[in-house]
């Protein structure tokens, strides 16, 4: 039976309580989520030798995750990614949005959902548990229109796969576009660079940016490029080329345009750890997805257990929306009408490979 466990994590400077919820499995796979931002604060998964590590970077603490500059682990609304000089254009009308980095709104904005006390439900289903975060965002908030409530459920399967679902519904017509960005480092938060992991991504096609990483509207081929994820490689192979899209990125920073339906959650991507022979597929029912190579992680001195993060700590696999494409309406829009409901599913499942085959992480290993 999956199980949720509520502890006491800390107090904002509202003092407000700060709770941690751990999701466990019977696989001992293990999910720290806390409800200030729908924070994923650590997720421990074995290694083909049994030995366990905690796969995301993050804070040893509260205070770091108030701050939190890079957005670890956390949920990322109303609209993640970035939006070109902080306006949207919804039924004709600008909204100016808060201006968040540089002249540009990013992730939401300077109190985003990442920066939001959640209210936090444990529900019992089946077997099991989830966790539910749920929170209203009212008209005006970071200057988007409408009052929207918003749920988060977190799922910890038996099949080592970590199932996040996204719902939303406004009362005015608006624009929604919600991830999670937690920084994956296969080998251990603490372990290094993520530059020999190697990656797939199920896309042809990918959103090209301009020199402020904002989308131009341009869709480019990934075929011949640095950006071809579409068979495994190793992400450091090509993360120092001169090619003109990753000098705008200092790297990967990219959103690719996934080759699935939308229906019902699909491969998206794929990420092997040799060392560790630890693999994350990341399923997803959203049409695009963010890879980003931790290219502004620069000596960052307070991470978990003391750890300091260093560029390419961690890495990101962001489901979303195309960003900045309410500029350019060629692409599935995130403009979400009137009560209509706004429901997507992102799925990262663990496991290891051997002999060149997946297999689950079983408790025999511990």
């Amino acid at each position: 039976m999956m199980s949720i466990i509520r502890d006491f994590y800390g107090k904002t400077s509202k003092e407000e309580n700060v709770d941690i919820f751990t999701l466990s499995n019977n696989n001992n796979m293990s999910v720290k989520i806390i409800n200030f931002g729908g924070i994923i604060v650590s997720l421990i998964v074995a290694d083909k030798n049994g030995k366990i590590d905690d796969l995301v970077l993050g804070y040893e603490g509260l205070e770091g995750y108030i701050e939190n500059p890079p957005f670890f682990g956390a949920i990322i609304g109303r609209h993640a990614n970035r939006i070109e000089d902080s306006t949207i254009e919804v039924n004709g009308k600008i909204y100016k949005l808060t201006s968040s980095e540089g002249k540009n709104h990013l992730h939401g904005g300077i109190n985003g959902f990442h920066k939001v006390l959640w209210n936090a439900e444990i529900v019992m289903y089946g077997q099991g548990e989830y966790l539910e975060l749920s929170y209203i965002s009212k008209d005006g908030e970071e200057g988007y229109p409408g009052n929207l409530k918003v749920k988060v459920r977190y799922k910890l399967n038996d099949d080592n796969a970590l199932e996040i679902n996204y719902f939303a519904v406004s009362d005015k017509d608006t624009v929604v576009n919600l991830t999670n960005h937690s920084y994956f480092n296969l080998s251990g938060h603490s372990s290094g660079n993520i530059l020999n992991h190697k990656l797939k991504i199920d896309a042809d096609k990918f959103t090209a940016i301009n020199e402020e990483s904002i989308p131009t509207g341009e869709i480019k081929n990934v075929i011949g490029t640095p950006l071809d994820f579409t068979k495994e490689k190793v992400i450091g192979s090509e993360i120092f080329s001169d090619y003109e899209q990753i000098i705008n990125g200092h790297g990967y920073d990219h959103n690719y345009i996934l080759n699935v339906s939308g229906k019902s959650p699909e491969k998206a991507a794929e990420v092997f750890d040799e060392d560790s022979g630890r693999v994350m597929e990341v399923y997803t029912t959203k049409p695009g997805i963010q890879f980003y190579s931790g290219n502004y992680l620069n000596v960052l001195e307070h991470g978990k257990d003391g750890s300091k993060y260093f560029r390419n700590s961690g890495l990101c696999l962001e489901t979303q929306y195309f960003p900045n494409l309410l500029k350019h309406n060629h692409l599935s829009s995130s403009i979400l009408k009137a009560e209509a409901h706004y429901n997507y599913t992102t799925i990262y499942k663990f496991s290891i490979r051997e002999n060149g085959n997946d297999v689950l992480i079983q408790d025999a290993y511990f």
